[in-house]
């Protein structure tokens, strides 16, 4: 029997399961988000569309989530988390079951938004609902247990996913997600505690700082702008750089993500006793991967060695910046969490608008790595910042205060 800071006892096994159980959410969710990246052809050419059509399945998808994170969050903020979370698998289940018998590519697109509105709220919630259950001191790995249902979606969904849809059709993929939902939703309704979440528990930062919050949330833009400028054509460098043949990339990445299971682990492990040092450790790591692609890329080891390790560090980043957020949130960690979603997929949408334009003016996709490692590289600066920042925070409040206290 674990007791929670409100005082409130719950089973650990219980509260294990609801982890799981939302982890397996957290896998189905991410894994429709990019689903249609490997069955892009197969829609395309069942619907009657362009494949540029089809390809906006997945960038409409990030830009509503990217837009919808805060407004939902806040709209929804005094709903019980577990009717909430009830509510969001339903509604996730239905809109996959649409999906899958969908007629024509709008309604396919309108079962998409309906995903991604879903998404937006679900990611904003999950992981001070699911801490809420646990001892403040274990948060680190709670967290690191959630997210490893984002990993396993790179690793097992999105290509079990697509092997499925070219076996049976690119609708089975979207039922399957659906039947995954359909048990979160039993393990959640049955077995989430219905304070789990009430305003109170777990809805302030451990050391709650506005100045640390919008240092982190600065360089996590920059960081994921940088990434995601290289690694949206990670395919094209490996074939045209590394000089890798295309049947080699997949395997590649399978491999990345096996490794950003591994970084789910240790960040997780290490979270809870250093959550700064364990953020700026692996932006340095994804700061160094990205300069070490641009430099050495066009040897075949070092190339395979360090798309792993960018899979690692962007795995391990993305544990300890959701732990950093629960610990620094200003206000509401919900909203601290929908600020992160957003932030995360802006930098997602800009890196892809970046290095695009830089491989249509000739610098090619190396110039774009080696570009998307300085926008990480000024991440990892501010990220460094962050102590001097509040320090600066600190003496102006207290000149302020001095000067008010000083006789007329």
């Amino acid at each position: 029997m674990s007791l929670t800071k409100t005082g409130t006892p719950i089973r650990t096994s219980t509260a294990v399961v609801v982890v799981v159980a939302l982890a397996l959410a957290l896998f189905s969710l991410s894994t429709v988000e990019t689903l249609p990246v490997g069955l892009l052809p197969l829609i395309a050419d069942d619907l009657g569309v362009s494949r540029a059509s089809a390809g906006r399945l997945v960038t409409g998808y990030g830009l509503v989530v990217a837009v919808a994170s805060v407004p939902l969050t806040r709209l929804v903020r005094r709903v019980p988390r577990r009717t909430l979370l009830c509510a969001l698998l339903a509604l996730f289940v239905v809109a996959n079951l649409v999906s899958a018998a969908a007629p024509g590519y709008w309604v396919l697109l309108a079962a998409r938004v309906t995903v991604a509105l879903t998404h937006s709220v679900f990611w904003s919630v999950i992981a001070s609902t699911a801490t809420a259950l646990f001892a403040p001191e274990v948060r680190g790995r709670v967290v690191a247990g959630l997210f490893s249902g984002l990993s396993l979606a790179s690793v097992v969904g999105v290509p079990a996913g697509t092997w499925l849809g070219q076996q049976a059709g690119w609708r089975i993929p979207f039922l399957v997600m659906s039947g995954f939902g359909f048990l979160a939703l039993v393990a959640v309704a049955v077995l989430l505690p219905s304070w789990a979440g009430a305003e109170g528990d777990g809805t302030t930062g451990a050391e709650p700082s506005r100045r640390r919050f919008l240092v982190l949330m600065a360089a996590t833009a920059l960081v994921i702008c940088g990434v995601f400028t290289g690694y949206t054509y990670i395919t094209v460098f490996l074939t045209d750089v590394t000089g890798l043949p295309q049947s080699a990339v997949a395997p590649l990445l399978l491999g990345s993500g096996i490794a950003g299971i591994a970084g789910t682990a240790l960040a997780g492990a290490r979270v809870d006793r250093r959550p700064r040092g364990t953020m700026v450790l692996a932006v340095t790591l994804l700061t160094v991967t990205m300069f070490g692609l641009c430099l050495l890329g066009d040897r075949t080891l070092a190339a395979v060695c360090l798309v792993a390790l960018l899979g690692f560090a962007m795995s391990a980043m993305t544990t300890a910046l959701q732990s950093r957020i629960l610990h620094v949130a200003p206000g509401s960690t919900e909203i601290a969490s929908a600020v992160g979603s957003s932030v995360f997929n802006v930098g997602i949408a800009g890196g892809s608008l970046v290095g695009g334009l830089l491989l249509s003016t000739g610098l090619g996709v190396r110039g774009a790595v080696l570009v998307g490692g300085v926008l990480a590289a000024g991440g990892l600066a501010v990220l460094l910042t962050e102590s001097w920042v509040v320090r600066q925070g600190e003496r102006g409040t207290a000149v302020r205060g001095g000067v008010s206290d000083m006789p007329a």
